[in-house]
């Protein structure tokens, strides 16, 4: 990548690359080892849920050697293990191969005793993959709360409040069927702030929110659900509070978070002589009135830019969501309608270029990372037919970018550690 900022680099490479190591630097094989402990000689169990989590199990046996236990991760994203199970299941929305999988990691958790250690790992999607429905509450009822949750616009967090309590296993839930056993609890972060509490909707970690706050969100994001859903969110949660007893032998720790990511991509993009600025890491709102506001951030930082300066790169992590409009049929992501949002506020402005991109490898509802555009975005729309306002109003950024090209297709990355965006400015001279 030294060449990139010369006249003879390729934007779009350069922003691939960073967008490879901020991946990189939150591969659990290299993340993962570090933080275990050595193999304790009593039994030990390793469950997890979340894209990340056989990826997880696979760095624990290269370490520790065949264990046994069971993780729950998205189809495709299976890893070989030796000694511990893994189940794939669906994502976003639950199936069955999940709940089944969830009820049989609290019987075995539950099998645990004092002497023993409980090895979790956590990381994005979780929350959707380790499905054990309150009492009262079917399969079918998660499922359409979990759609009609990811077409609101809700934000993640406030999205896992409403999903806790409607579980029997998240919220501490988990760490508590563990007790008196003694449990790790390794995350991957894909939550802004990095709260345990938030990530995979905390199943090792206590919450002190209440079923009246769940039914607060349904109500603020206009999400109609099923009566048995508003009969359980008006009895008794199972989500376990803060400082219960059955918290007491549990640790959690973060191992991999956006920030690191996002500090590896700046010190690569630095390596290719690149100025760097990062926006934060945790980022939210609607992706598309996001994407103007970097827009016009963006065109006052090429309007500053003078002969010789070197490229600029702003950096942003967190994670954007898509409110999807009424009657909308597209295919989309926050990652892609923030590219596609981006590239209509641009206007085709001389010498921008952007990426945005999951770092799971799965923006939305595609088999696609996200997309990267530049000044071209538009007038290959123009050629190819597309109408990149109508593609927007339709929340189908996805079908956009796969008719003009810039789609970013990485398959699954087997870790995830939120949304990656990077918008490269250049000198007038290149």
């Amino acid at each position: 990548m030294d060449d990139i900022a010369t006249p003879a680099g390729d934007p779009g490479n350069l922003l691939r690359g960073l967008f490879a190591a901020a991946v990189a630097r939150a591969d659990p094989m290299r993340v993962v080892p570090a933080h275990l402990p050595p193999r304790p000689k009593g039994r030990v169990v390793v469950v997890g849920a979340g894209k990340a989590s056989a990826r997880m199990a696979e760095a624990v046996e290269a370490t520790w050697g065949p264990v046994e236990g069971l993780v729950i991760t998205r189809h495709g994203h299976a890893r070989p293990t030796r000694g511990i199970e893994v189940v794939e299941a669906a994502h976003p929305v639950p199936d069955a191969a999940g709940a089944a999988a969830a009820a049989r990691m609290l019987a075995l958790v539950a099998g645990c005793g004092g002497d023993d250690l409980v090895l979790a790992l956590i990381s994005g999607g979780a929350s959707a993959l380790l499905v054990a429905p309150a009492p009262g509450l079917t399969l079918d009822d998660k499922r359409r709360v979990n759609a009609a949750l990811l077409d609101s616009g809700a934000p993640i967090d406030r999205m896992n409040v409403v999903r806790k309590h409607l579980s029997r296993v998240k919220g501490g839930q988990l760490a508590a069927a563990a007790f008196p056993a003694r449990m790790l609890a390794l995350m991957i972060s894909d939550v802004a702030g990095d709260d345990p509490a938030m990530i995979g909707s905390g199943p090792t970690v206590g919450d002190a929110s209440t079923p009246a706050d769940a039914l607060a969100v349904l109500d603020r994001w206009r999400v109609a659900v099923p009566d048995p859903v508003t009969a359980a969110l008006q009895g008794r949660s199972g989500v376990v509070p803060p400082g219960d007893p059955r918290l007491s032998r549990v640790e959690n720790r973060v191992i991999a978070a956006p920030a690191q990511s996002l500090e590896a991509a700046a010190g690569a993009a630095r390596a290719a002589r690149c100025e760097v600025r990062i926006l934060g890491d945790r980022l939210e709102g609607e992706a598309r009135d996001i994407a103007r506001d970097h827009a016009a951030l963006a065109m006052r930082e090429r309007a500053a830019r003078r002969p010789g300066d070197p490229a600029l790169l702003l950096l942003s992590g967190g994670e954007l969501t898509v409110t999807r409009r009424p009657g909308a049929a597209g295919i989309g992501g926050p990652n892609a309608e923030y590219a596609l949002a981006l590239a209509v506020a641009l206007e085709g402005a001389p010498g921008i270029h952007a990426l945005a991109c999951d770092s799971d490898g799965i923006d939305g509802a595609a088999e696609v990372a996200g997309a990267v555009i530049g000044p071209d975005t538009l007038a290959r729309a123009a050629r190819a037919g597309r109408d990149p306002g109508a593609a927007l109003d339709g929340n189908d950024s996805h079908g956009f970018f796969a008719a003009v090209g810039g789609q970013v297709v990485t398959g699954p990355t087997l870790t995830n550690v939120n949304d990656f965006r990077a918008i490269l400015i250049l000198p007038p001279d290149l």
